[in-house]
């Protein structure tokens, strides 16, 4: 199946109303199939679903949702309705915090992680069993190379980009079968204005060759069918910053998969 056949007929974008989640719903929209924007602010949101009309002639719905809040799932199943969605991507994930963990409010990591893990988590669960119902569809979960350790100023932000990894990998083995393809799209620096308004706050320069949300969003949907990850900058067979490469991780979990099986059977 090509693209519109297997996502349509709606997507859902979290995190859509600027940088890579934008991108996302743009480049969706230009396959035919039409969005659901999800994010925060109305106004930008707004501005981009009525560009993204314009620009393709596919149904775009805005709502704005703040992922963070403990009513964020139900206000998103609330918007979506009854539409039928054949693509969820869970963009909404970066640190505004750029901080020590003792440095902040606790809620403010409290924020982060339901915005990465709980949130997301409650979606991919919702959209997931009705794509596995159907026999295709796609989740893809953006994230950070920061997912592979951590230091200074990312003590919470690697932990959920970890966990996101790890739950896509998981979520891969077991509806892959079912013709959904899952994704963990691992991120290196990326020009956004969320990192420009961080880096701006801290009084410092954008560095050199920043990926484009253009160019990481092409390279997620491309990718898509290949799961259950994908590294920006490495080749499926190159480790690079990723410890092991795309390659490597996909093997490591078709083998657990098949251990597995010996402990708690095959699921028909």
């Amino acid at each position: 199946m090509g693209f519109k056949e297997r996502y349509v007929p709606w997507a859902v974008i979290a995190g859509a109303s600027e940088g890579t989640g934008r991108a996302f719903a743009r480049q969706i929209a230009a396959e035919g199939v039409n969005c659901v924007l999800l994010a925060r602010r109305a106004g930008p949101l707004n501005e981009a679903a009525e560009k993204i009309r314009a620009e393709t002639g596919v149904e775009c719905v805005a709502a704005a949702v703040d992922l963070a809040r403990p009513d964020a799932f139900d206000r998103i199943v609330q918007a979506v309705g009854d539409r039928e969605v054949g693509l969820y991507i869970s963009n909404a994930g970066a640190d505004p915090n750029g901080s020590y963990f003792l440095d902040k409010d606790v809620d403010a990591w409290i924020d982060l992680i339901n915005r990465n893990v709980v949130t997301s988590v409650r979606c991919c669960h919702h959209f997931g069993k009705t794509m596995r119902t159907r026999g295709r569809g796609g989740i893809l979960l953006v994230g950070s190379g920061a997912c592979y350790g951590s230091g200074p100023n990312l003590a919470t932000y690697s932990g959920v980009k970890a966990f996101d990894l790890c739950f896509a990998e998981g979520l891969w083995s077991e509806i892959k079968p079912h013709g959904v393809d899952v994704l963990y799209l691992s991120l290196s620096t990326t020009d956004t204005p969320a990192l420009r308004k961080l880096l701006a706050e801290k009084g410092m320069q954008p560095p050199p060759n920043l990926a484009s949300p253009e160019h990481v969003a092409a390279l997620g949907l491309a990718q898509l069918p290949n799961g259950p990850i994908q590294n920006w900058g490495l080749k499926d067979d190159e480790t690079g910053y990723a410890i092991a490469s795309a390659a490597q991780r996909r093997a490591r979990v078709v083998m657990i998969a098949e251990m597995s099986k010996s402990v708690f059977g095959e699921k028909k």
